[in-house]
């Protein structure tokens, strides 16, 4: 007698496929116990005739290159065609290649790459692949933070929060200006909005200003970024020596 159960295959409901784990069916744990359980000689057939079943195989990529939203050249003068097109297409590339061939075939595939950042900073001691997901991240964020012809003065809530927490836009340019000349080592600086203290797990890191709900300008080692920390990023300053070094050669 065929158990009154069903396995779930692509979203079908199938009456009873006996060869569940062959087929990378998914089923509750005792309809796999069941499966497992079944001996060669039972030779009962479907209820129900269905088709060819093929296998579900995990994308070897499961993420992609963002295209940039912009020509290599769009962000002259202030930052070369070269710079651009290396930047993007070796060092971009490159972190979103390493990631997926570190997380090819586990569980973190199938997670979105914000959640990724997150459990893979695991409270300050990064995981393996840390600084690949929170670089696509990162430069992801980067790509979307310029435009061409972009600038300008801020208008509306960002200005208001600007003349609040920095004095006046000349100001917060200083504060960014010097935290990229006192970076030490590659990384990166941040302007973010800071929702409310937030511990980090690892002294290593800098933790920036205690009060809460405001802007603030951040610098982060390496691959660190602030959402790691529960901040709204608005602003992204590459000061890896690949953001410059095509373009001033030091």
């Amino acid at each position: 007698m065929q158990p009154a159960t069903a396995c779930a295959f692509s979203g079908l409901t199938i009456p009873w496929l006996r060869r569940c784990s062959s087929l990378r069916v998914k089923c509750s744990t005792s309809q796999r116990a069941h499966c497992a359980s079944t001996s060669t000689a039972d030779t009962a057939e479907p209820t129900e005739p269905i088709g060819p079943i093929e296998p579900i195989e995990p994308d070897p990529e499961p993420f992609k290159l963002k295209p940039l939203p912009y020509p290599f050249n769009a962000l002259e003068p202030h930052m070369s065609k070269e710079t651009v097109e290396y930047h993007w297409e070796r060092h971009h590339r490159g972190h979103v290649d390493s990631l997926n061939a570190i997380i090819q075939g586990t569980e973190f595939a199938e997670m979105k790459l914000e959640n990724m950042v997150l459990t893979s900073y695991n409270e300050g001691n990064p995981l393996p692949f840390f600084v690949h997901a929170s670089q696509v991240w990162n430069h992801d964020f980067f790509w979307e933070t310029m435009k061409p012809g972009g600038g300008g003065n801020p208008s509306g809530v960002l200005r208001d929060l600007i003349e609040r927490d920095f004095g006046s836009l000349d100001e917060l340019a200083k504060e960014i200006q010097n935290a990229a000349l006192t970076q030490f080592g590659s990384g990166w600086v941040w302007l973010a909005y800071k929702r409310h203290r937030l511990g980090v797990g690892n002294d290593i890191n800098p933790r920036p200003s205690e009060k809460d709900k405001r802007l603030v300008v951040v610098k982060t080692p390496n691959s660190v970024s602030p959402i790691v920390w529960d901040y709204y990023p608005l602003l992204a300053i590459d000061v890896w020596e690949h953001a410059y070094y095509v373009d001033y050669e030091v």
